[in-house]
């Protein structure tokens, strides 16, 4: 990608992105270069083969790693200048995340997985369980409240760590699969949840090999061999993605 858009409504702002990882034996550059931006509002689908670097992209968008060289910056604050207390705080407060492992914790029932980042940054309990449970009555999940992750089943699960993402003042949305082990009919709720906290504002990274998910984002980016490609607009079609990606 080329012409990294550096505008007031940039939310994140990555430029030069490298990340190798080196075990002594095996060197793999997993990024190699990567400019990216992502405006307010915006939604942008990552797709690519496996491997490609799409996850790692992710993560480092969300400050979870470091790259090797470059420099990423979310909400004007560059991260590398960060200590590791406030990019825990930058994550807890503005940060949402879905993972495909869930991360969910097993001691904690559902309504708590959901309310404890808002707990942790100073939500008042009660304030932020009626904001938990809100999130899990949209997704269909009121009756899973009480649950712990061990007793919900994997679409539960999933459908609980998409309502920790989405809930309180959620600035950028990082989605790894989002709606990997769910329905159609309940992934488009997702999808449209998302959509939602766009239009307040916040700013969404998808990564997906589904081109009927990417085709709810504003732009697509196809990543292969650690580079990306940026395509600007709204995505063509499930064909053309499908094609594209092929």
């Amino acid at each position: 990608m080329t012409g990294v858009d550096v505008g007031e409504e940039a939310i994140v702002l990555a430029t030069g992105v490298r990340k190798t990882y080196d075990t002594g034996r095996v060197r793999v550059e997993a990024l190699n270069g990567v400019d990216l931006s992502l405006r307010r509002g915006e939604m942008v689908a990552v797709m690519g083969p496996s491997g490609s670097g799409k996850s790692t992209l992710l993560a480092i968008a969300g400050s979870l790693e470091e790259p090797t060289a470059g420099e990423v910056v979310v909400e004007g604050a560059a991260l590398g200048g960060m200590s590791r207390r406030d990019r825990a705080r930058l994550r807890r407060r503005h940060l949402g995340y879905v993972f495909q492992d869930f991360n969910l914790l097993p001691g904690l029932t559902a309504a708590e997985n959901i309310t404890l980042p808002l707990e942790l940054d100073g939500t008042g309990t009660k304030e932020a369980r009626a904001a938990g449970l809100a999130a899990l009555e949209e997704l269909g999940l009121a009756d899973c409240a009480h649950r712990y992750p061990d007793e919900l089943s994997g679409g539960q699960c999933q459908r609980v760590a998409i309502a920790r993402a989405l809930v309180g003042d959620r600035r950028l949305l990082l989605a790894d699969e989002p709606t990997g082990a769910l329905d159609s009919t309940t992934g488009e709720t997702v999808m449209r949840l998302v959509r939602a906290a766009c239009r307040r504002g916040a700013a969404t990274v998808l990564v997906t090999h589904e081109a009927q998910l990417a085709a709810w984002a504003d732009r697509v980016v196809f990543v292969r061999d650690g580079r990306i490609v940026d395509r600007s607009g709204p995505p063509a079609g499930p064909e053309s993605l499908l094609e594209a990606t092929s």
